[in-house]
């Protein structure tokens, strides 16, 4: 796989686990209750993906996957 399609994929990772932090805030602004069911499990699985996405084993599972960290030559960071 490219270097180039690693990272895209891994922007659209990363695009996901922000989404998960600022959902929140987006709900609040919305105006939408917090309190229904829906959104308060929405928030969960969210909230959940963002703080997995941070974890040191998800960059070893990537890593598997052929979709590690890469510098500019190709090797792994």
């Amino acid at each position: 796989m490219s270097t180039g399609n690693k990272r895209a994929i891994r922007t659209v990772l990363q695009g996901i686990a922000a989404f998960a932090v600022a959902a929140p805030g987006i709900v609040a602004a919305s105006g939408i209750s917090a309190t229904l069911s829906w959104v308060v499990g929405g928030l969960a699985i969210l909230g959940g993906l963002a703080r997995v996405m941070a974890l040191p084993s998800v960059e070893a599972l990537l890593d598997r996957f052929g979709l590690g960290l890469v510098d500019d030559n190709g090797g792994s960071a």
